[in-house]
């Protein structure tokens, strides 16, 4: 699934191509993709909206239009794939958005897990998805006290904490082993059993960890794309997740499931 330096690279992409773009038409062919309002609704509101910036929150992107806010979850396999008026629909586009200059934007999602709210902006960031999130991991507020205070009311292991969206928004499984990894925190420890000097450790790796994701555009693993023909690099910087070896005690790296979640760590890194 496409964590944040994810969705932040593919938000890159699409920005010089859809901002100042006019929405002239859209074509729902699977219609559990929008998720709020209706299909009708969503067709009908959307038409002759102006796309005037694109930015992220979370998971989420964050398409602010002239009238209303898009909101997109890629889910597990969704992408994005710009062909000219007339070209024959791949069966996974799902949702087809005809612009002003004779293009089409189409949503192509294998897995059909994909999601779309168009909400208007006067309640967009306080009403349900983004409502639900916690502090980007940027966040200047994102302290040490803040995740402390967090972590301390949950009994289940960090690792799975981590991936809480409502407490810092856009972490997924991947960075998860990566900045547990760099903070020497085993991921089975109970999240209130995490010191408030580890949750600095955690916070100062999440930002070097995301930060250098997004620079290299993010991981590709299985079948990520931010679209036709761009692809992450981070995948060759991993330093324990999908890999045998510890890169510090050249020690056997295991793999467990946590939370249903595949994770790599370091017994010996990580204790």
């Amino acid at each position: 699934m496409p964590e944040k330096p994810e969705v932040v690279t593919v938000a890159k992409c699409l920005k010089p191509k859809l901002v100042n773009r006019q929405i002239k038409k859209v074509d729902v062919y699977w219609d559990n993709v929008i998720a709020s309002p209706s299909v009708e609704a969503f067709k009908k509101e959307i038409i002759d909206q102006t796309i005037l910036d694109i930015s992220t929150r979370g998971k989420w992107l964050v398409i602010t239009l002239s009238k209303d806010v898009l909101l997109i979850h890629l889910r597990m396999e969704g992408k994005f794939f710009f062909r000219e008026v007339g070209t024959i629909r791949n069966k996974h586009e799902h949702v087809v958005f005809t612009l002003d200059n004779d293009m089409e934007w189409r949503f192509h999602d294998v897995r059909k897990f994909g999601k779309m709210y168009l909400l208007p902006k006067s309640y967009a960031y306080t009403s349900r998805p983004l409502s639900l999130l916690g502090l980007e991991y940027d966040d200047q507020n994102l302290s040490s006290s803040y995740l402390y205070d967090k972590l301390r009311k949950k009994s289940l292991p960090i690792k799975s904490a981590l991936l809480d969206q409502s407490i810092i928004a856009g972490i997924g499984n991947i960075y998860d082993d990566e900045i547990l990894f760099l903070s020497g925190i085993n991921p089975l420890k109970k999240a209130n059993k995490i010191s408030k000097k580890k949750c600095e450790d955690i916070i100062d790796n999440t930002k070097e960890v995301l930060d250098h994701a997004i620079a290299l555009g993010g991981t590709t693993i299985r079948s990520f794309t931010s679209e036709e023909g761009v692809h992450g690099l981070f995948q060759n910087e991993l330093l324990v997740h999908g890999k045998k070896e510890c890169p510090h005690c050249h020690g056997k790296v295991k793999k467990i499931v946590v939370g249903g979640r595949g994770t790599y760590y370091c017994p010996v890194c990580q204790k």
